[in-house]
């Protein structure tokens, strides 16, 4: 049976769960049912995709008797939509075993299950489409799938004004892909894939459609300055549904830009991919500069996506820079340094989401303030929440590292560049990426220390629990895959090749059949990496230390006074807060980088309570775009209401005048 009829069955299937959902959502046995389904569901993707990827097959296309009266709804499976169906599916596997046990705690399991399975088949539909209108169709069933599972707490105002952010977001994306297919289609009425890559709409034409491009997809997937919804999406939908909003949909975003620019458009200047690098730059910086200053566990985890997202964009516009100069070996290794970081992500935030929706299920908090000491309470989450922060913090031999390595690779090739700009511009992206991984490293050693390490700072924390044995098996795995691709990265690049190469032109030389399973991205006199040795070698230095510690080490217990650590009292109060943590941080970018507002407000002399310390902290897109956008819609409205209580005569005169307008205008088209 051809792969790309078993994707649509799996995609029919997830609709079938969705209803199912809609039809028996207040069942106690719906949340298994639907979960449980979505689950054996994904997994067959998971498995189409491997077949695809590594068994060699071609491409295969079908036309679908629905979509547009006498054009159908044309659908393709190639080695590119098959590995993010691999990321799509991988995720909502892990999500939908996750969800087994975490769906139990929903109030309202009705809000959800039905828009679950529908959001999933919408998010696999995007990856298949071969035409503009299926693309565009699955595109919008994603986004409102998705907007119902981000407002399925209905009575919060956060959750409302959430959605109401997304929802702006995701028309305006789609607006700008919708434009952008018009510009490249122009007026010959065929909206194919097949035919758009041979249309030949024209340069200018052909550059203003790839900067819709750009922001249509961008929007989705978190670039700055259209990242606004992430932060606040993310924590307002259910824990399960923010690893898939993060880890998965935002790559589909990802797929929509490689698939439109790199294989639809095609032919492009090297200055898109000085646009896309410069982009993805400050979206890294920006984006975990944010995630140190948060204390919402799942909005730092969110302002990380942007990061990570950031990550991924440098890749793509190297690669866009070096294909468009004839150099298909250097895009083929930043093109592999993409995907790698696709994955590698899908994996490790879907692992830290779950790991903060144990969290939350185990204590009722998310502030990081109100938490601490949770290791003793939840040990295993501890466990694997720590291995996620090791993998996004690029801390060898995890995944983490090998993409960030190879992006680092791919970025010491830029002196081959031609032009001057992205001589200078690429290894300034290069520092800034440096930074980035510093700074990540940074937030997440926040992120583990003041959630799991210390004493509890709330009642909440003291007590909390471990969660449910599907969770931690979701979790569990996700973190076996972290160490797998990290330490076996040459079958994942090799896995890639069949893209790459349709993407660039060129791939990799094997490499998981090279000596000790070592990755050599270009050649061995000048890097290689082989995370298997790290691992052995780390794990042979740490017992080795733990055995000498053990052997050495006096068995005479001798008491002293313990060193305090700067901890005189025995008090939650006196130890480091996430807050106290980020502050040299905050302190050096806040007058660049962030509207920061500290008011402290200090007992007088003799008056007994407690001083006051609030922070506030505000995302400059707020500051500097949305929010004058947003006042002057608004005071364009207001002005404009007046309109509503005019005379016939007046409305009879506005009429009158706009025909008079349009005439004129055709006039002078004519």
């Amino acid at each position: 049976m051809p792969e790309v009829a078993v994707a649509l069955w799996c995609i029919a299937g997830f609709l079938g769960a969705g209803v199912v959902g809609a039809v028996l959502g207040n069942r106690p046995f719906a949340t298994p049912l639907v979960y449980g389904a979505c689950l054996a569901i994904a997994l067959l993707g998971v498995l189409v995709a491997l077949g695809v990827l590594f068994g060699g097959a071609p491409a295969t296309a079908s036309v679908l008797p629905v979509g547009l009266p006498g054009i159908g709804a044309h659908v393709r499976l190639d080695p590119l939509a098959a590995f993010f169906m691999l990321v799509v599916d991988l995720g909502a596997a892990a999500a939908s075993l996750y969800a087994i046990g975490y769906g139990r705690h929903a109030a309202e399991p009705r809000r959800v299950l039905p828009f679950y399975g529908t959001f999933l088949a919408g998010m696999n539909l995007v990856v298949l489409a071969a035409d503009a209108f299926t693309f565009l169709l699955s595109w919008e069933f994603m986004s409102l799938a998705s907007w119902a599972l981000v407002v399925s707490d209905h009575r919060s105002s956060a959750s409302l004004r959430a959605g109401y952010v997304y929802l702006l977001m995701a028309g305006f994306g789609t607006l700008c892909l919708l434009l952008a297919f018009g510009l490249l289609a122009g007026t010959s009425g065929d909206f194919t894939f097949a035919h758009l890559r041979t249309a030949g709409a024209g340069e200018t034409a052909t550059a203003l459609a790839t900067m819709l491009v750009i922001v249509g997809t961008g929007s989705k997937a978190g670039l700055m300055p259209l990242h606004v919804w992430l932060p606040l999406a993310h924590p307002a939908a259910p824990s399960h549904v923010s690893a898939l909003l993060s880890g998965v949909m935002t790559k589909v975003g990802i797929y929509a830009f490689i698939r439109l620019v790199f294989d639809v458009i095609g032919d492009f200047s090297p200055w898109v991919g000085l646009v896309v690098v410069m982009s993805g730059g400050g979206t890294a910086v920006l984006g975990v500069l944010y995630a140190v200053m948060q204390r919402d566990l799942k909005r730092l985890l969110a302002y990380s996506t942007v990061e990570n997202v950031g990550i991924v964009f440098i890749g793509l516009g190297l690669a866009l820079a070096f294909r468009a100069n004839g150099q298909g070996p250097a895009a083929a290794l930043a093109m592999t340094a993409a995907l790698f970081h696709v994955l590698n992500h899908a994996a490790f935030k879907s692992l830290l989401f779950f790991g903060a929706g144990a969290v939350l299920a185990g204590s009722g908090e998310r502030d990081m303030e109100k938490l601490g000491g949770l290791v003793h309470r939840m040990p295993q989450t501890a466990v694997v929440f720590l291995l996620g922060c090791m993998s996004i913090a690029a801390l060898p031999p995890l995944n983490g590292f090998v993409s960030e390595w190879l992006t680092f690779q791919a970025i010491l090739l830029s002196p081959q560049l031609p032009q001057w700009g992205l001589k200078f511009a690429v290894p300034a992206v290069g520092a800034l990426l440096a930074l980035a991984a510093a700074l990540a490293g940074a937030c997440f050693v926040k992120a583990f220390g003041v959630v799991f390490l210390g004493r509890p700072r709330s009642p909440a924390a003291a007590t909390a629990h471990e969660i449910d044995a599907f969770g931690l098996t979701a979790m569990l795995t996700l973190a076996w895959i972290c160490l797998a691709a990290g330490t076996l990265p040459g079958f994942v690049i090799d896995a890639l090749a069949p893209v790459t190469r349709d993407l660039t032109g060129s791939a990799l030389p094997a490499q998981a059949s090279l000596p000790w399973l070592s990755i050599v991205p270009i050649a061995e006199s000048r890097s290689s990496y082989n995370g298997l040795v790290v691992f052995f070698f780390l794990v042979a230095s740490g017992s080795f230390t733990a055995i000498a510690v053990h052997r050495v080490a006096s068995r005479r217990t001798r008491r002293a006074p313990a060193w305090d650590c700067g901890y005189p009292l025995d008090s939650p109060l006196t130890q480091y807060s996430g807050a106290s943590f980020a502050m040299p941080i905050r302190r050096v970018f806040a007058t660049v980088t962030f509207g920061v507002h500290e008011t402290v407000d200090m007992p007088r002399p003799g008056e007994m309570r407690p001083a006051r310390f609030r922070l506030r902290v505000r995302d400059p897109a707020w500051r500097f775009f949305y929010g004058p956008l947003a006042r002057g819609v608004e005071r364009a409205a207001r002005r404009l209401n007046r309109l509503q209580f005019l005379t016939i005569r007046r409305y009879l005169a506005l009429v009158f005048a706009a025909l008079v307008v349009l005439m004129l205008v055709v006039a002078a088209w004519r």
